[in-house]
């Protein structure tokens, strides 16, 4: 017992292994009982999962901030834990929102049924684990060796915040996909779907013999997780602005995506009502960017003045989103 007691980035061992067993936990329920057997989630389902996952999440940044006031943790960079736990949780939530037209262009692109994507989706959940894992030990290492680093962070940020801005967005080509296209290149790939499996055997053409396929379902499980790091080149940076402590960057991260792939139902059939959303992203990501020279050089912000900032732009985009759109969503979205 006493080696969960010793230290791992800054934590003790019991805290990750404790943080980790809860998501095996929510992934066993959520896919072995909720979801055992494939079918087409609605928009009803899809809400009071998320409700559930949303409502888990605040409760356990409710029990880090307890620990925090109480003593009993600590932050590697001195910041209140509690306040930037919201924060990141904040901010990853909403920039993960602005990734679900992508997703589903991906299933649209490979005809990928509804009620197999949600098992897909899930699945990508332990990927993500291990990819976000790797991203933020990365990071946290780069911070901690050279701490100008956060500088290049800051200026990526506002350069990412003012690109979303200025430039048009554009639905992008699936099928000139760099990744799409290696694997239809060097692997053998099903022209047709086999329910939920990733792999079926089937003849190969050349020997005639029973070889291992990839099915569709697999493609997209792969470019979503391609995806999702790409999105992460904007997540992880704006999170480590607001701490360095990696558990609680970590934490935030994971606690966020968890809970977008049961939200991912109703918001593809809304995602229309959400335009202007990207717009506070990015006012949100050049706050955030002026946030760390503002706190190199002058000294740091008071966290629960970034929460306030960040909290107010992502809830007046979506209200300005959902008020600009109104008629939309009266006359119906085609």
């Amino acid at each position: 017992m006493e080696f969960l007691a010793l230290e791992w980035v800054g934590k003790p061992i019991w805290m990750w292994a404790g943080f980790l067993a809860i998501v095996v936990a929510l992934l066993a329920f959520d896919l072995g009982v909720l979801n055992k057997e494939d079918k087409e989630m609605g928009i009803q389902e899809s809400l009071v999962l998320s409700a559930f996952y949303i409502g888990f999440a605040i409760l356990y940044g409710i029990l880090i901030w307890w620990a925090y006031s109480a003593g009993h943790i600590t932050t590697s960079d001195g910041t209140h834990a509690g306040i930037t736990y919201f924060t990141g949780f904040f901010i990853e939530k909403a920039l993960s929102i602005d990734n679900v037209f992508v997703i589903s262009l991906i299933f649209g692109y490979f005809a990928i049924p509804r009620k197999y994507q949600y098992r897909a989706l899930v699945w990508g959940i332990i990927a993500v684990i291990i990819l976000r894992g790797i991203m933020i030990a990365i990071g946290a290492a780069l911070v901690q060796e050279y701490s100008w680093i956060l500088f290049i962070f800051g200026a990526f940020l506002i350069g990412t915040g003012v690109k979303m801005l200025m430039v048009p967005e554009s639905d992008p080509d699936i099928s000139k996909n760099p990744v799409v296209r290696f694997m239809k290149k060097h692997m053998r790939v099903s022209d047709k779907l086999h329910d939920q499996k990733f792999f079926v055997r089937e003849p190969d053409p050349k020997t005639g013999k029973l070889a291992l396929t990839a099915t569709p379902l697999f493609l997209a499980l792969v470019v979503i997780n391609i995806a999702d790091l790409i999105f992460a080149v904007d997540s992880v940076p704006a999170i480590f602005a607001i701490t360095t402590d990696t558990f609680i960057v970590y934490t935030a991260n994971i606690m966020a995506i968890l809970g977008l792939r049961a939200l991912y139902f109703a918001l593809a059939a809304m995602v229309h009502r959400f335009e202007y959303l990207k717009y506070a992203l990015a006012m949100v990501l050049v706050f955030i960017g002026v946030k760390i020279f503002w706190n190199q050089i002058f000294g740091k912000l008071d966290p629960a003045f970034s929460l306030g900032v960040t909290g107010a732009l992502i809830a007046g985009g979506i209200v300005f989103s959902l008020y600009k759109t109104r008629e939309q969503a009266g006359s119906g979205h085609k």
